[in-house]
């Protein structure tokens, strides 16, 4: 265990923290700057005096930058994933405008880091990349979880294609209205609701009638 002090106030204590406990402390604090400002604007120096350890010893945790920013990018979406699981209490529709809803929000809150993670310098980064194409593949998974589809229906490639191309179409239009907010928010959850049933008629008119009842 490491150990460090910590003010709180005007009191000073020392904290004993596991390497696990440290691990999880350093990518909170990276999460919550990620809120602020790009993953490639995060300053190692300013996350470990945070912490209240010496940059070195953030490195015995992770030993580069960029295997940093892979956990604070992972953690992160892990938490966007946790934001769009579907309320189980409610129907199908009202269930996906809910899930939208709470990724609009999620975006919102998060915009600067978002922004740059898709169009940014380090979306060019293999890694960080594959990180953003596995979420996208959970999002489809959690939204084709909840349709009333046998598992043959669900890995029609012709709707898997379709669902992903919305996500994507989704991710593109909740930044650009974060740009210039040009209808409500409620009027968005529509434009993206209505698209994915647009989508779904032409693929599955089952999954369609489905996701308007």
């Amino acid at each position: 265990m490491d150990e460090v002090s910590i003010s709180q106030g005007e009191t000073a204590k020392r904290v004993r923290l596991s390497p696990d406990e440290r691990r999880a402390q350093l990518i909170t604090l990276g999460v919550k700057m990620l809120g602020e400002r790009a993953i490639e604007d995060i300053s190692i120096s300013e996350i470990a005096a945070r912490a209240g350890i010496s940059r070195g010893l953030l490195f015995h945790y992770f030993p580069t930058k960029q295997d940093f920013q892979l956990a604070v990018v992972q953690q992160a979406n892990a938490e966007l994933l946790v934001r769009v699981v579907p309320d189980p209490s409610l129907g199908l529709a009202d269930m996906l405008r809910d899930s939208v809803g709470r990724y609009i929000d999620y975006v919102s809150e998060n915009r600067t880091s978002y922004l740059a993670l898709l169009r940014g310098p380090t979306s060019s980064d293999p890694a960080l990349a594959d990180m953003v194409a596995q979420t996208r593949r959970a999002i489809v998974g959690i939204i084709l979880a909840e349709v009333p589809l046998s598992d043959q229906e669900r890995e029609d490639p012709r709707l898997l294609l379709s669902v992903r191309g919305w996500v994507a179409f989704t991710e593109e239009t909740t930044l650009s209205w974060l740009s210039e907010e040009t209808i409500t928010r409620d009027a968005l959850i529509d434009l993206l609701v209505e698209s994915l049933m647009a989508l779904s008629t032409a693929v599955n008119p089952a999954l369609a009638a489905a996701l308007r009842s």
